[in-house]
């Protein structure tokens, strides 16, 4: 069978965000960022966001994890130890306060369990949260525009982009799998292991910050690990036939990761996860610089099918 990855033909779907989609995302703006105000003429009270000062105390000694700067606080939210907050009710800034509380028996701090404790504290600040209109007031304290129309069209413009960008990844993607259909190539069963265990090992981690397990998971499916095992493999050698293709297309073609391809991959992943260069370093072995290079030669073979392939756009 010849290998086929020019030519291909492909339909690009592009989707042009509806006014509908606008107003979902600006309502979500709108909820996610809400109007803060500082009170000067009132005390606090239940429901007002504080920020102060506080220190614990236990048998008159100053104890560990009690301390904090610039806390905010909630009046009312429950964040804090039984009767802690509602001490601080009536409480004006600047004014030294003592809280009087006694720490649950079930406490996590074992020798904090049970026993009275006194927190001295100083309030900064008192704020209260209200929503904003969707007006020209939300689109410059928020949207950062002159007019509310002006950041309506810039979210317009910044949605229409992520959803071309998803459709065009999408659409390599594709053209990637349909030139492996063509390849004479078949994973072997180690192969095929190794690229289920690395799915399942993904969803692992997945459900980890979910705080949930693969053994939860798999009764709320009504399935089981062997089953999901069963089940990744077509998708498995799917894969494998993708990364094989793009490994025959970078042979053909002479694709190559330069240095300075490399180190731009890695400032994108320190952008992506928010770190420096020097704290990724540590991570930064010979497996993770094999996977930096097979990225960037990936995203050249799927740019250079994209650009020999026949592609019809409909909106």
């Amino acid at each position: 069978m010849e290998f086929v990855y020019r030519g291909l033909e492909a339909r690009l779907d592009r989707h042009l965000v509806t006014d509908e989609e606008v107003d979902r995302q600006m309502e979500r703006l709108r909820q996610q960022n809400p109007r803060v105000a500082v009170v000067t003429n009132r005390p606090a009270q239940l429901g007002d966001e504080v920020v102060l000062d506080y220190a614990g105390f236990c048998d008159g000694e100053q104890f560990a994890g009690g301390t904090a700067e610039n806390q905010t606080l909630v009046l009312g939210s429950g964040m804090f130890i039984p009767g802690f907050e509602e001490q601080l009710v009536d409480r004006v800034p600047g004014e030294p306060v003592t809280v009087h509380v006694t720490f649950p028996k079930e406490y996590h701090a074992a020798e904090l369990a049970g026993k009275a404790a006194e927190f001295r504290c100083v309030i900064h600040e008192i704020r209260v949260k209200t929503e904003y209109k969707l007006d020209d007031t939300f689109a410059k304290e928020v949207g950062r525009c002159a007019t509310f129309a002006e950041m309506r069209e810039r979210l317009r413009a910044s949605l229409q982009d992520y959803s071309d960008e998803r459709g065009e990844l999408d659409l390599r993607d594709r053209l990637i799998r349909q030139a492996a259909e063509t390849l004479d190539f078949t994973p072997t069963e180690a192969e095929l292991d190794a690229a289920v265990e690395e799915q399942i090992e993904t969803l692992r981690a997945q459900l980890a910050q979910q705080g949930l397990t693969l053994e939860m998971y798999c009764q709320f499916m009504n399935s089981s690990e062997e089953t999901l095992r069963e089940d990744a493999r077509t998708g498995a050698e799917k894969d494998l036939r993708a990364q094989a293709a793009v490994a025959r297309i970078a042979e053909l073609e002479g694709l190559e990761a330069s240095q300075e391809e490399i180190a731009e991959t890695c400032a994108q992943i320190c952008r992506q996860n928010q770190i420096t260069m020097e704290q990724l370093q540590p991570h930064y072995d010979a497996a993770f610089e094999a996977a930096v290079v097979r990225s960037v030669v990936t995203r050249k073979a799927m740019a250079l099918v994209r650009s020999a392939a026949k592609v019809t756009e409909t909106p």
